[in-house]
């Protein structure tokens, strides 16, 4: 689990640079594990869709399209419309504090600077608003879907404005689900999603060109 983890946030950090084949030598060296545990990891990342592993060749990072990361953004916004009434009406209380748990602990990642940190309990705030509307084939497609864009949503954190605005939207996010408005915690998590989206289109078509 350890090597999943350290392979999926240098993907993620842009460490392993998408179109990018992955040295397997490299990796091991840097992680100091052997080639078993490595090959393994990557299985479970092809799984994910971070990584594509080839034949005769070995694995490289995924790279997708503008086109391809809107396509998935569009996806989540859907699922997370239908999530967000249902997490408000089926949630649990227990559930709703141990969202804004991760809520404080993502305020303090924030403010340390500590941008890995904030990313990874953002992604799971997402995924328990979703696991709330208790409807496991939700949860599943939501998680198989964010997954392969996670990278790309990781990269529009990277600018500060960003950054700060995200923390007041998702405490914003908060508040509607213990109060239990459903339909202002679904506009709330559209505009959430487009705001992100916007910022992360311009980095990405800064580097790689509008029709990447």
């Amino acid at each position: 689990m350890f090597v999943v983890e350290r392979l999926r946030d240098m993907i993620i950090a842009g460490d392993l640079a998408a179109g990018a084949r992955i040295s397997e030598r490299m990796v091991t060296e840097k992680l100091n594990v052997t080639r078993t545990p490595l090959r393994e990891a990557l299985k479970i990342l092809e799984a994910e869709g971070l990584v594509r592993i080839v034949p005769n060749r070995g694995a490289e990072v995924v790279m997708l399209s503008l086109a391809e990361v809107e396509a998935a953004i569009e996806v989540l916004v859907g699922l997370e419309s239908v999530a967000a009434e249902l997490a408000c009406l089926r949630g649990t209380e227990a559930e709703f504090a141990a969202i804004e748990e991760r809520h404080r602990g993502m305020v303090a990642h924030q403010q340390a600077g500590d941008l890995m940190g904030y990313f990874h309990l953002n992604q799971e705030i997402h995924q328990l608003i979703v696991d709330c509307a208790h409807n496991e084939a939700l949860s599943r497609v939501y998680r198989t879907e964010s997954a392969r864009i996670r990278r790309y949503r990781f990269a529009g954190n990277r600018l500060a404005e960003r950054w700060k605005r995200a923390i007041v939207e998702h405490e914003q996010m908060l508040d509607a689900l213990q109060h239990r408005e459903g339909a202002v915690l679904r506009e709330i998590l559209r505009s959430h999603h487009m705001n992100g989206w916007r910022v992360t289109r311009e980095i990405l078509a800064a580097t790689t060109g509008p029709d990447s």
